[in-house]
């Protein structure tokens, strides 16, 4: 049965996606999306991606808030940037040293600053740990370092157990 569903709980929650995007559970839709959420459950096995092992649950809810917060609080800024084109506004990129080498919790910290506006995920270097990003209001440089260590990198470097590379 793991052969035929490597991944049931992707594939069970892509075909309900499906069936919900597609306002219909006609029958040719349905096999459509059950092959969709076959094959992609297909993809991921192939892909083998590594089990994430969590820690201290409460503060990964502390963590959702903060981003949600913090979500909130930059669509206002963004919103205001573009209201009110600013002379004084620059964009820039920034790069940043992180700790963080664990596959998954550098896919969550991606996330977190590519779905936070204004900021954008733009290149990692695996090998020195160099983050790139993208500011869209870029005021203080340290600031913005201090944002993405202490909010985001330090509560994931305890989320997962196996998130900091030893230094060398």
């Amino acid at each position: 049965m793991r052969r035929l569903l490597p991944h049931p709980v992707v594939s069970a929650g892509l075909f309900v996606m499906w069936l919900l995007l597609a306002e219909s559970a006609a029958p040719g839709p349905a096999l459509v999306g059950l092959a969709v959420a076959l094959g992609c459950g297909w993809a991921m096995a192939a892909l083998r991606p590594g089990r994430a092992r969590l820690r201290r649950p409460l503060l990964v809810l502390r963590l959702i808030g903060t981003v949600a917060a913090d979500t909130l609080r930059s669509n206002i800024a963004v919103a205001r940037v573009i209201l009110h084109r600013r002379a004084d506004r620059r964009s820039g990129f920034i790069r940043i040293r992180l700790a963080l080498r664990d596959p998954q919790a550098l896919a969550v910290l991606a996330v977190i600053l590519t779905a936070t506006p204004g900021t954008a995920w733009v290149e990692f270097d695996s090998d020195d740990g160099w983050l790139l990003l993208h500011v869209l209001d870029l005021i203080d440089e340290e600031e913005w370092v201090r944002i993405v260590k202490e909010r985001y990198e330090a509560p994931l470097l305890q989320i997962f157990p196996a998130a900091a590379e030893p230094r060398r």
